[in-house]
């Protein structure tokens, strides 16, 4: 055998050999990519299932003729901006401005649910009841979507970061993700205080 058809034949198992390794590591980004998408769309759902659960007990408070008006029409009001946002998991804007609208929601439910405190007719109501035991399983579903959300960010990251992987990433154009950040003022501990005299 020659020299030159060795050289062929080497160069050829070479580019053959890089042209899988390539594929190999393009199709895992594509992989974790997809894996990100699909954790964002469980905490989509997990978000619609609160928003569906806010609808039920806004009709069932909106039943109750004497109930304060002005902070219904403010989770109304929430429940509209939140479910206008549209996210793209690749902006770290529209992910942020997504966030604070859900944030929203949350806090005007709660001034909402703090009030509903001090109807007794409503609270026994069925509907309100199961409500309320509803709502929290729903929040924990919410948790537990966000956890998996950034770790499947995680992964990604390292993928798209980590010599060899990143120069494949940065060629194809796969950018790092944003994890979802809790809202500014959590990490500070809530203060209770109780006026007991």
């Amino acid at each position: 055998m020659n020299s030159k058809l060795l050289s062929i034949i080497i160069i050829g198992g070479l580019i053959l050999l890089l042209g899988a390794w390539g594929c190999n590591k393009y199709n895992g980004l594509v992989t974790a990519e997809v894996s990100v998408q699909k954790v964002w769309g469980n905490v989509e759902t997990n978000y619609q299932r609160r928003t569906d659960l806010y609808n039920s007990v806004i009709k069932v408070i909106e039943g109750s003729a004497n109930f304060e008006k002005t902070t219904l029409k403010e989770v109304i009001n929430a429940r509209a901006a939140a479910t206008q946002v549209k996210v793209d998991i690749n902006d770290p804007e529209s992910l942020a401005k997504y966030q604070a609208a859900q944030g929203q929601l949350q806090s005007a439910f709660g001034r909402l649910m703090a009030i509903a405190e001090a109807y007794p007719d409503l609270k026994t109501t069925k509907a309100f009841q199961d409500f309320q035991s509803q709502i929290e399983g729903t929040e924990n579903r919410i948790n537990v979507a966000r956890q998996d959300y950034n770790k499947a960010v995680e992964t990604y990251n390292l993928r798209t970061r980590t010599f060899p992987n990143n120069l494949i990433a940065q060629f194809f154009g796969f950018k790092a993700k944003e994890f979802y950040k809790a809202d500014p003022g959590t990490e500070k501990a809530p203060e209770v205080n109780f006026n007991i005299k």
